[in-house]
């Protein structure tokens, strides 16, 4: 699939991916042994991987494998750095990185040194590898609302770092009220951050229109649920509502189920914005580059519709006049 030329540069635009689910196998092995952690049984690679279709909380389950690796500046820095060069070796021309700080932070690591952590690394990485990219901070679910609210106080304050947007994330299925948060996103935009909302993954499609109502989400993360629900996908194509689709991953989360059409067939019939993301590359084995080649294999797209996809990429992404124009003509 020629997308690394004209108008289907959109798609090497990344804008649905965690940096928990980018940690190396090599990086978590030196960083447990300087952690004093226990390498898992089988490894780190084979402890990170979600090998087949589950639920939510068993793919979450895997993400958070690396996370107490994650716990001094140096480490997060170097993890996001990494991230930045993997996603480039990949094809990605933009990648908006989400992460949740408050998960990391301690009392050894305040949440102010884990953002100026993230962001270092996020600026070597671009200055290495040459690609664009921001940082998108999501606060989760079953953290209280005081930390939620500050790292959206911080989310603002480091925009000229490379903060973009600001993300809830999380267990849906047994958290799903959205109204605890809405302080805190009240705060990113008002701070001129992009908002997005993992919603209608594990709940009721209803969730993706509390996401935009609620906290002001302009695009929905996964949203697979709105596909079940006729008057609600024709409401996002109405409200211009973008929908970040991440392929492998919705199937290993069981957010579509074996044997189902995967909704972004839906989602594009009914006229929605539609982008690309990875979600977690090393617990899904699917970088962006794998789901892009999806896109015309089990997707089955036109070239028409990768070149909608694609301008849908250019016209969402979380990023300066500049920076858009830049992308837009690549």
């Amino acid at each position: 699939m020629p997308a690394e030329t004209g108008t289907l540069v959109g798609l090497t635009l990344n804008l649905h991916t965690h940096l928990e689910g980018w940690v190396r196998p090599e990086t978590a092995a030196g960083l447990a042994a300087d952690a004093g952690v226990d390498a898992p049984a089988g490894g780190w690679s084979d402890a990170m991987r979600v090998h087949m279709p589950g639920d939510l909380p068993a793919y979450l389950a895997r993400v958070a494998v690396a996370y107490p690796l994650l716990r001094t500046p140096s480490a997060l820095e170097r993890v996001t750095f990494e991230a930045v060069q993997d996603a480039a070796a990949d094809g990605c021309r933009f990648l908006e990185l989400r992460v949740g700080p408050v998960t990391h932070a301690s009392e050894a690591m305040p949440l102010e040194a884990a953002m100026e952590a993230l962001c270092r690394g996020l600026q070597r990485g671009i200055e290495i590898s040459g690609i664009g990219a921001g940082l998108v901070p999501a606060i989760l679910r079953h953290h209280p609302a005081e930390a939620n609210e500050r790292l959206a106080v911080l989310a603002v304050r480091h925009r000229t770092d490379g903060v973009v947007g600001f993300d809830i994330a999380g267990d849906e299925l047994n958290f799903p009220d959205l109204r605890p948060y809405v302080r805190a996103f009240e705060i990113a935009r008002e701070g001129g951050l992009g908002i997005t909302a993992h919603a209608a993954e594990a709940g009721p499609a209803s969730a993706a229109r509390e996401a935009r109502e609620l906290l002001g989400a302009t695009r929905i993360g996964h949203g697979t649920r709105l596909a079940q629900d006729g008057e609600l996908l024709a409401w996002a194509a109405d409200d211009a509502t973008c929908i970040e689709v991440c392929p492998t991953s919705n199937r290993l989360t069981g957010a579509v189920r074996p044997g189902e059409i995967h909704p972004l067939r839906a989602f594009l019939s009914a006229g929605c914005a539609v982008v690309l993301g990875d979600d977690n590359p090393r617990q899904t084995g699917s970088p962006l580059s794998s789901e892009m080649q999806w896109l015309t294999t089990g997707g089955g797209l036109s070239g028409h519709e990768l070149e909608y996809m694609s301008d849908a990429a250019v016209s969402h992404v979380f990023c300066d006049d500049e920076t858009r124009a830049r992308l837009a003509s690549a």
